[in-house]
């Protein structure tokens, strides 16, 4: 943490008032209870709604009723061509060439999807590398789609996990444990940031140990895209996914996105299940046999989408395009540096009750603290006082004050109420 923080509400304040992206706030709907705006650090498990949002979907409402099937081809924004309008924007947020990347289905569907054309076992070389105690649909979707391929799980995957009395894994342990096993890793599978202790990991370092030993890399981005500066084409990642409703403000069950190098777009030797929303869109409506894949990302969609949670989510990208990346991502480390500045000087005054999680350095925008003894008790005062975080079984609550609607005055006034709570506590 290189800037001088004061736990006070006047430097609070003063940041608040050098922010340059303070006005962005008010792009947002802030919840409110009894007239007064409440505190929301929940921006890891769903954005909150850009106020534009609600007159894109009119639009595409007004349009289906103007011209019902022909709003896909005609008036002020026909939605054959709306996917467009989103690659752009998106691209430049995940580090991607905008052919590679395509909005479609929802973060698990796509992962399998995914998983299809990329997890190749052959003989010996079945193996599929990750991490512990990922995010419970991670842990499934290896499970149940190696069970699919009639192979084991129990055989197949190996997970790297922390040392014994660590909270965070070691990058050290990630590349040893790709080395140990380059000769059978068909696959490195990784989070971008761990959702339980909000550790970022290094996508660039794993994808190079993974292509070392032989391996394809691909990433679960949902807790870092939007978060956390991404370089996917440059890092040379092979495949990623993520969905758009935590720090992409795309609405509750947003339209996911995923991200497939250009190298393997005119692969023919590729597997995948295809469907006719992915064919060539010059020969789309010959409607004839035989696919032939758009030679983009786009060639993995599947099904039409939906031009609804195409404008959510176009809504949502316009605000961080208009804000700028390089400010997001930069006031997006401050707010989480500040928070944890917060959070020791906490500590000092009611002594060692709870731990951070999270590490000063390899983070994004959430902060995870380990509560033990008193943690249900601390995140139901937290809630009774209008401060909306997570609560993660058994003893740890997350939050994420994120950069487009967050203030330094909320980071401020959290710490207050997490003292009192501490205080007020009574076995």
């Amino acid at each position: 943490m290189p800037q001088e923080y004061h736990n006070t509400l006047s430097f609070a304040r003063q940041m608040d008032a050098e922010d340059p992206l303070q006005p962005f706030r008010k792009e947002f709907l802030i919840p409110v209870h009894e007239n007064k705006e409440q505190v929301y650090f929940l921006g890891n498990s769903l954005g909150l709604q850009p106020k534009r949002a609600r007159s894109y979907i009119e639009q595409v409402l007004r349009q289906w009723n103007q011209f019902g099937v022909e709003g896909f081809f005609t008036g002020d924004q026909p939605w054959l061509d709306y996917h467009d309008q989103l690659i752009h924007p998106l691209s430049s947020l995940v580090g991607a060439r905008p052919g590679e990347v395509v909005v479609m289905n929802s973060l698990t569907v796509n992962l399998h999807l995914l998983l299809v054309s990329f997890y190749n076992p052959v003989g010996k070389r079945n193996k599929i590398l990750c991490e512990e105690k990922a995010f419970p649909s991670d842990q499934y979707l290896l499970e149940t789609h190696i069970r699919q391929r009639g192979l084991d799980p129990g055989e197949v995957i190996i997970e790297v996990k922390a040392r014994d009395g660590e909270s965070l894994i070691r990058y050290e342990d990630i590349i040893t444990a790709i080395k140990e096993n380059e000769d059978e890793l068909a696959l490195v599978f990784w989070g971008g940031v761990n959702y339980y202790s909000g550790q970022v990991f290094d996508i660039k370092g794993i994808t190079q140990a993974a292509h070392q030993a032989g391996a394809i890399a691909g990433f679960d981005l949902a807790h870092a895209a939007g978060n956390i500066k991404l370089q996917l084409h440059d890092w040379n990642v092979d495949f990623a996914s993520w969905c758009s409703y935590k720090y992409l403000n795309s609405g509750p069950g947003a339209i996911g996105g995923a991200y497939i190098h250009n190298r393997y777009h005119a692969d023919n030797s590729i597997n995948r299940f295809a469907g006719w929303w992915g064919n060539d869109k010059n020969t789309r409506f010959l409607m004839e046999k035989g696919f032939r894949p758009t030679l983009t990302a786009e060639g993995w969609q599947l099904s039409t989408p939906s031009p609804i949670l195409y404008a959510t989510h176009k809504a949502a990208l316009e605000i961080f395009a208009e804000a700028g990346l390089d400010a997001v991502f930069h006031k997006g480390q401050q707010l989480s540096n500040y928070l944890q500045f917060i959070l020791q000087d906490v500590q000092k005054e009611i002594g060692n009750q709870f731990q951070m999680i999270t590490p000063l350095q390899e983070k994004g925008c959430q902060v995870s603290m380990l509560v033990p003894k008193k943690g249900r008790f601390v995140f139901d005062y937290l809630t009774k006082k209008g401060i909306f975080v997570d609560w993660r079984e058994p003893d740890v609550i997350r939050l994420a004050p994120v950069p487009l609607y967050n203030k330094y005055e909320e980071i401020w006034q959290f710490g207050q109420v997490l003292k009192e709570a501490f205080l007020t506590f009574t076995p």
